[in-house]
């Protein structure tokens, strides 16, 4: 799975964002079966969308979660608590809720690959020092 941070989800349904037709692109290329996100990633593209189109934009980002192409991943308490330190961690940047969501998550459940706009992921590391990958077009 693939992990989708809330400025994909925004563009991809925004057609005058300036990366929609990027994130359009991306979305062809990448394999088929939903995408992830956390609740804080969803709370954010919803707030943003309220203010560029309302509850039509809204609906869509819905949809997606209706037809299975966006799955919310529940946080855990252990995921949570590493949220926390991370933000300490990365106070500087700063990191957000919703970028400390992605990142535990990746760092519990596996998973190495997030679809982001936002360039803070190449400063973030992960518990092994590694960087998960970002999915971007090219």
């Amino acid at each position: 799975m693939i992990l989708v941070d809330a400025g994909p989800l925004i563009a991809l349904l925004d057609e005058n964002d300036s990366e929609h037709a990027a994130c359009v692109s991306v979305m062809r290329d990448l394999p088929s079966g939903p995408l992830g996100t956390t609740w804080p990633c969803l709370t954010e593209a919803f707030y943003l969308l309220d203010s560029l189109g309302g509850y039509r934009f809204q609906d869509r980002l819905w949809r997606m979660r209706r037809e299975c192409r966006l799955l919310i991943l529940d946080l855990t308490a252990v995921e949570a608590d590493r949220m926390n330190r991370l933000m300490e961690q990365y106070q500087n940047v700063p990191m957000d809720l919703a970028d400390a969501s992605l990142v535990a998550v990746a760092e519990s459940r596996d998973l190495r690959q997030v679809f982001t706009i936002d360039s803070d992921f190449y400063i973030y590391r992960l518990t092994d020092g590694s960087v998960v990958e970002v999915v971007r077009r090219g």
